[in-house]
């Protein structure tokens, strides 16, 4: 690796660093420059970043009251969705996931993230334990990964037979299809990034001790099988994207970036409209002479170490 290869490694790992911390301070609505290592406002960013990182939140924010409405007219019409989130490790899936549902109510959009089956799922229909995870009228499910893993991880880790991965070819395509005569709007998203991004963003995630729990050996092995990963990609979108249920690609090198487009795009893909919500008045708070509030043990009480 040359210098100036490195010294832009470098760079990528600095900026995916600095842009988990940003992740984390995002819910602060006046977003001060903070540098993730003092917590004290930045002097290293440029009046151009600092533009950049106002425009993105400015559009965040404005998406996500849009996806309010979207939740609202979810819950007025019935409706019934599906999103499915695949994509390389560390393409940025869970970044655009916690957006969406970062402001909506976990009662109407929650997220189905399925660990790797145990003995007694292994032995069911490939699809059953993903059906009970399946929309009600009126939710959105937002799938962290899905039944596709067979097409992917399971494939090149060895995880399925040849029969089981052919079996799924034939029968993804009638189950989606059954899922959306039942009422059921589907909508696929593979997020798309570069070798030497994910490369960037494994090493970020390797020095920062809030984000190694993210790297499983699974992970660190999909790095090694880079080609074999982008090969059963390949097949998988051209094998399994029907006009019921199509594939939409993301493409994820700039993450920020990334969760706008996603965002906006879903947005396009129903036909919301803002439900008029009822006036909401606050009630009197009720006095009664005969109530006396009982003290707080103190022994319960957490210490205010803060």
């Amino acid at each position: 690796m040359s210098t100036v290869q490195a010294t832009d490694l470098s760079q990528r790992v600095q900026r995916d660093l600095t842009d988990s911390y940003d992740e984390e301070l995002e819910l602060e609505l006046d977003d001060r420059d903070l540098d993730p290592d003092t917590l004290l406002p930045s002097p290293t960013r440029s009046e151009q970043e600092k533009e950049a990182r106002r425009q993105y939140f400015h559009e965040l924010f404005r998406l996500q009251a849009e996806l309010v409405k979207l939740q609202d007219w979810v819950v007025h019409t019935g409706h019934k969705v599906v999103i499915l989130f695949e994509g390389r490790d560390a393409a940025g899936k869970g970044g655009v996931i916690k957006r969406i549902a970062q402001r909506l109510n976990p009662r109407v959009c929650r997220v189905a993230a399925l660990p790797a089956p145990n003995d007694r799922e292994r032995t069911q229909w490939y699809f059953q334990r993903y059906v009970s995870h399946l929309p009600a009228a009126g939710e959105i499910v937002l799938f962290d990964r899905s039944w596709y893993n067979r097409a992917g991880v399971e494939r090149v880790m060895g995880f399925c037979t040849d029969s089981q991965y052919e079996e799924f070819f034939q029968t993804v395509p009638e189950f989606e299809r059954m899922l959306v005569r039942s009422g059921i709007q589907l909508i696929k998203y593979w997020f798309s990034i570069s070798d030497e991004e994910q490369n960037a963003r494994f090493l970020s995630r390797i020095h920062d001790p809030l984000k190694q729990w993210k790297l499983s050996p699974m992970d660190l092995e999909s790095r090694r099988r880079w080609e074999e990963y982008t090969r059963a990609k390949e097949i998988m979108l051209e094998r399994t994207h029907i006009p019921e249920a199509r594939w939409w690609v993301v493409q994820g090198v700039d993450k920020k970036r990334a969760r706008l487009n996603c965002i906006h795009h879903l947005l396009q893909q129903m036909p919301y409209v803002e439900v008029e919500r009822p006036v909401i008045a606050l009630p009197e708070r009720e006095y009664h002479d005969d109530y006396v509030r009982r003290p707080v043990p103190p022994e319960i009480i957490v210490p205010e170490v803060f």
